[in-house]
């Protein structure tokens, strides 16, 4: 496997701005079907960029820099209602991630 550490700090910056763009973009693909197929969602990544920021950014913050807007704005315009099926996905693969 090869050792993430080989990856230049500007390469990997461009490459999780790229990302955060395409979700963005992305809007259909909701944050329960990521966490059904890869275990995290929007909401994780923000965590995680939240956790690497020391104390800079607080949730709301960290959110919005992920989403580009305010998490409730997103949530009203792009969340649906997730399906009991959604959410048993969700769980079995939330579960992988111990």
């Amino acid at each position: 496997m090869a050792d993430l550490d080989m990856i230049d700090d500007a390469v990997a910056a461009a490459a999780f701005r790229r990302l955060v763009l395409h979700l963005r973009h992305r809007s259909d693909a909701q944050n329960v079907d990521l966490m059904g197929l890869a275990g995290f969602c929007r909401n994780c990544l923000s965590d995680w960029v939240q956790e690497a920021s020391a104390g800079a950014l607080d949730k709301d913050a960290a959110r919005e820099a992920i989403y580009g807007m305010p998490y409730a704005q997103w949530k009203a315009s792009h969340q649906g209602e997730a399906t009991p099926e959604q959410l048993a996905r969700m769980a079995e693969s939330v579960a992988k991630n111990a």
